[in-house]
């Protein structure tokens, strides 16, 4: 006697440990994702126009810094370390003043950042960031 195949028969891809596998790493991948908000500074720098002219009596404290990074303050050249102690004395001699950081446009960002560090530390609420060419 003779057989019949029946060709109607198809072959099944059975896709349930595809599945398994695909949620298994989903959950590794959501488990080991670290959700770390960093704090940053936001800083922008205005275009580059001359600073207006003021009284250095009763006007804000400027503080430049120099292309090559070198913070000065009323044409002292100041260490890093000592800009909080060169603000403190400013702040005591003029308490309501605002500081402008005069900056030249590629002067590194870290002796801008030193100083805005060292105005939140001593107390200055009014801190302006400008550009200088020189």
């Amino acid at each position: 006697m003779r057989r019949k195949h029946h060709i109607d028969e198809e072959a099944e891809i059975n896709i349930t440990p595809m599945l398994d596998i695909v949620f298994i790493m989903l959950i590794f991948f959501i488990v080991t994702t670290s959700f770390v908000k960093e704090k940053g500074l936001e800083v922008s720098r205005p275009a580059s126009s001359p600073p207006k002219e003021v009284q250095q009596d009763k006007g804000p404290i400027v503080v430049r810094i120099e292309s090559s990074g070198l913070i000065s303050l009323k044409g002292r050249i100041l260490e890093p370390r000592a800009v909080i102690a060169n603000l403190e004395r400013e702040k005591a001699e003029k308490p309501t003043s605002p500081l402008i950081v005069a900056a030249h446009p590629e002067a590194d960002t870290e002796a801008l950042v030193t100083v805005l560090d060292a105005a939140r530390a001593v107390g200055i609420e009014s801190v302006n960031v400008a550009t200088v060419t020189k």
